[in-house]
């Protein structure tokens, strides 16, 4: 069984919990240290019981809180080079582990597989996480879906998968020109049709739980979500789940 569970989702902060065994891990922690601690809290977690943090990329709403905690309570950071770089943070005082984009690695009783996604960032990566034979995908911050992005998410039990924007009220809202182009382009961020889309060129006959994550407050609203969601399935089901930006989700199993 594969436990996870957000502390938050969205632009002004992300950090998911992943769970499975004896091993607890982070992803990404755009929060800070108090703010992240107390959402700790509210799921029942420390960070002691963390083995440790994941990045995707160096984009501030995933990253900004995670030096801190690491330095702090002592936890080893896994990312690629690239979004090391783009970090340009001092490796002083920091167990840092360079990772390969296309290679799995073990921490714990967690495998986890990065793998590559368009995204504005210099190495972005998303991320499989597996154990006695489930599987969980997280897919936030891409711009378009690719065939390998596709192959990688097929067949797992869970996902939690960008529903970011509805495009009628990207196109009209205040966001500056060369903002909305940046959000809807390719290096960009999913609309929810899209996602939808990808939802379904991708296997889903063993899906069990899905969390729809990182939606815009100024552009999307839950049930837009939801509805182009349920629609690429052809069905409703209780398992399906909206991430918000206060409070995340709770903790939800799949297995």
């Amino acid at each position: 069984m594969i436990r996870f569970a957000s502390l938050g989702s969205g632009s002004a902060g992300n950090a998911l919990l992943v769970e499975h065994g004896a091993s607890c891990l982070m992803l990404d922690c755009g929060f800070g240290l108090r703010e992240t601690v107390a959402r700790l809290q509210r799921l029942g977690r420390a960070p002691s019981d963390l083995a440790g943090i994941l990045v995707t990329h160096e984009h501030g709403d995933h990253v900004s809180g995670v030096f801190r905690l690491a330095r702090k309570f002592g936890l080893p950071v896994w990312m690629t080079h690239g979004t090391w770089v783009g970090c340009r943070e001092s490796d002083n005082d920091l167990d840092l582990r360079i990772i390969d984009s296309h290679r799995a690695l073990s921490i714990g009783d967690i495998e986890v597989q990065a793998f590559p996604v368009p995204h504005d960032a210099r190495e972005p990566v998303q991320y499989v996480f597996s154990g006695a034979g489930c599987r969980l995908g997280v897919l936030t911050d891409i711009g378009e879906p690719t065939a390998h992005v596709c192959a990688m998410l097929s067949g797992c039990a869970g996902l939690v998968l960008e529903f970011n924007h509805d495009a009628t009220m990207l196109e009209r809202s205040a966001y500056p020109a060369s903002v909305k182009r940046r959000i809807a382009g390719r290096y960009g961020h999913l609309e929810n049709s899209v996602a939808g889309t990808l939802l379904g060129k991708i296997d889903c006959s063993n899906l069990q739980a899905l969390v729809l994550a990182h939606l815009s407050e100024r552009n999307n609203h839950p049930e837009l979500a939801l509805g182009a969601a349920t629609r690429a399935l052809g069905y409703t089901a209780e398992w399906i789940g909206v991430a918000s930006a206060d409070q995340g989700f709770d903790w939800r199993s799949i297995g």
